[in-house]
């Protein structure tokens, strides 16, 4: 007896073990937010532990080295995290067996006749946690799990297309600025020499505008162009969950940018089928579906009485009984028809939105591929037509000047033709890079770069 109640004593104290509180400091974290680093070295490790093979960038961060910054620290993902751990949790909780309740009763009677007036009481409910009820609760939680892994892996995903869209403006507009910068001194070199020949009464003054608007659209075109390549590193910045100055004199890596793949293979029809099967967004709408499933049987399981247990003691004026009930809970007079109705409803519903996702990534892999080639054939019209005639153009004009057939004006015109024409390859490149990363959105893989020898089993510790 007196051990029974010593574990009794310790069940209720551990029950009132205290929960300290953790306010959240909102100044602190502000502040810890703003000054918040890149972590060099967590970044190292963990591009080094998912791709082994791959070679380290050791002047810059390249595209695996930002993959493993987004795993290491970015603050989207450290949420979806933070939700598996949550979704765990409650899966745990599910698992434990309902509470029982517990009830003292007394009673006072003023009769002569019994040799005590008072009744004393106890009584339990011990409610029994099996078949459907439970089954539905457990499955329920489980695929709660499932859905937050899901989420946490579109979450890392979406974050590594949206780092890839910065860091193609941030390439793409560090070359337009250099290219713009030339061409902006070019127009100068123009427009001094014609102004000079108005002032002299060569050409009028009218003459000149052209060459002005001219200039000024080349210094806006430039400052779009910086203000590009310093959006595509704040956006880096952001993705990572640290200001724009922790990338500071951090140099951003693309050796092949402007060499895209000729060619992505064909997609056969099956292997297009398993790749929009793999997809996290696909996977957690079945998950989904299934949870709907779950939430059905829950409904018909509730068709049957639940079952609890209520043994008691009762010390009656001196006579001692132990009374023992088996406790109902009915359904609802309808059967639970209304609530099997509506998971049903829920069902259907699920049903149509993971067919949905289906063909969203259907028409996703295709648009891209109709994108890409459209990408493509253009960089190939700019590099097999503008590029080589305006450079011969240019280099034709060098010759001329020294010979002296020609004026810096003109000179200077060949060369800003030149310099467009670079100016146009590098919107074409940008062009391909983004159809490559929208064909890469659709099949939910990299598909060239160091990324690829990523091998997705190394990456799971940080899932």
């Amino acid at each position: 007896m007196a051990g029974g109640l010593c574990a009794l004593a310790a069940c209720v104290l551990t029950a009132c073990a205290p929960v300290p509180p953790v306010p959240a400091d909102l100044p602190a974290r502000s502040q810890a937010r703003v000054a918040a680093p890149l972590d060099l070295a967590a970044v190292r490790r963990i591009a080094v532990a998912v791709a082994p093979g791959a070679p380290t960038a050791s002047d810059g961060l390249d595209r695996l080295s930002l993959f493993a910054a987004i795993l290491a620290q970015d603050p989207r993902v450290a949420q979806a995290r933070a939700a598996v751990a949550s979704a765990k949790a409650d899966a745990r909780a599910a698992r434990k067996v309902a509470a029982p309740t517990f009830t003292l009763s007394s009673e006072y009677a003023n009769d002569p006749s019994t040799s005590s007036p008072w009744l004393l009481g106890a009584g339990a409910n011990l409610p029994l946690d099996f078949g459907g009820r439970k089954g539905a609760r457990l499955a329920k939680a489980d695929l709660a799990i499932l859905m937050a892994r899901q989420d946490l892996a579109e979450t890392v995903w979406a974050e590594r297309v949206a780092l890839h869209r910065g860091l193609i403006d941030a390439m793409a507009g560090a070359e337009q600025a250099r290219l713009g910068t030339i061409i902006v001194a070019l127009r100068d070199r123009q427009f001094a020499v014609l102004e000079n020949r108005a002032r002299q009464g060569e050409i009028a003054s009218l003459d000149l505008y052209p060459y002005r608007a001219a200039r000024a659209a080349a210094a806006r075109a430039l400052a779009d162009a910086q203000a590009r390549a310093q959006g595509g590193r704040a956006a880096v910045a952001g993705i990572l969950g640290v200001p724009l100055q922790a990338l500071a004199g951090q140099a951003l890596i693309w050796p092949d940018f402007a060499s895209p793949m000729a060619a992505v293979p064909d997609l056969p029809a099956g292997e297009r089928a398993r790749s929009i099967a793999a997809r996290a967004d696909v996977l957690r709408a079945l998950a989904a579906y299934d949870q709907a499933e779950a939430d059905l049987r829950a409904q018909v399981a509730q068709r049957m009485p639940a079952l609890s247990l209520g043994p008691g003691y009762t010390w009656e004026r001196g006579l001692v009984k132990l009374p023992f009930a088996l406790n109902l809970s009915l359904p609802a007079w309808d059967g639970n028809r209304a609530g099997i109705a509506a998971a049903e409803a829920h069902r259907a519903q699920a049903g149509a939105t993971l067919e949905s996702t289906l063909a969203n990534a259907q028409a996703a892999i295709e648009a891209a591929q109709t994108e890409r080639a459209a990408a493509l054939a253009a960089l190939a019209r700019v590099r097999a037509e503008e590029l080589p005639a305006t450079t011969r153009a240019a280099s034709k004009a060098d010759i001329q000047l020294k010979q002296g057939a020609i004026g810096m004006a003109d000179w200077a015109a060949a060369q800003i033709a030149a310099a467009e024409a670079q100016l146009a390859q590098v919107d074409a490149l940008a062009r391909v890079r983004s159809a490559d990363l929208a064909l890469e959105d659709a099949l939910r893989r990299p598909l060239d770069g160091p990324e690829t020898v990523i091998d997705p089993a190394l990456v799971q510790p940080w899932l």
